[in-house]
């Protein structure tokens, strides 16, 4: 979205940046992984509509979406697609009363950073961004039954489970946002949010 086109958010251990175009091939390289196609309940793309997708995705306004840098790796070399890690969404929705819902997501792609809190930090990131910049009321996470990382991980988030799909093979989280929850989140990692190119 245009919103956080110009936006960068850090953390302790990572960085979030728009996805813009140069990401694009490295983007369309690792979702060429059978095992990340699967968890993201993706189809794959070719390179072309891979920049496509990424245009539209900044044109739309009921999508936002960051690359995930490791912070460590981007200080050491600053280098944006060498430290890229994987990526973080919210697709952004309206309910009966006119309150703004969005469904969270995140992927961490590179093998190497998974298991380190990378993902937890993002999504964290993610989710204060929605509350204090996009003014979400709700959030939902939808997960394939069969990725049970990402279960245990928003749970722990207080997330709690909405409904759950046989079919699909997927289950739905939700959680409420309040000012409590946004200060417990704000208290699990720094929340930096900077312009993107004072990065």
């Amino acid at each position: 979205m245009r919103l956080n086109s110009q936006t960068a958010l850090r953390g302790k251990g990572v960085i979030l940046l728009p996805y813009e175009r140069m990401m694009v091939p490295k983007y369309h390289d690792w979702m060429k992984s059978p095992e990340l196609l699967l968890l993201t309940a993706s189809e794959p793309l070719t390179l072309e509509e891979e920049y496509d997708m990424q245009n539209k995705w900044l044109q739309d306004e009921d999508k936002c979406t960051f690359i995930v840098l490791d912070r460590d790796a981007y200080e050491k070399n600053k280098d944006e697609i060498g430290s890229m890690i994987g990526d973080t969404n919210l697709f952004l929705s309206y309910d009966e009363d006119q309150s703004l819902v969005a469904e969270a997501e995140i992927m961490i792609a590179e093998a190497w950073a998974r298991g380190k809190r990378k993902g937890w930090e993002a999504m964290i990131l993610m989710l204060l961004y929605g509350i204090s910049e996009l003014k979400v009321k709700k959030y939902q996470a939808k997960i394939s039954m069969s990725n049970s990382v990402s279960i245990n991980m928003f749970h722990k988030l207080g997330f709690k489970e909405e409904s759950h799909s046989d079919v699909f093979k997927e289950v739905t989280l939700m959680k409420m946002t309040d000012e409590e929850w946004a200060k417990w989140l704000n208290q699990q990692t720094d929340y930096e949010i900077l312009k993107r190119n004072l990065l």
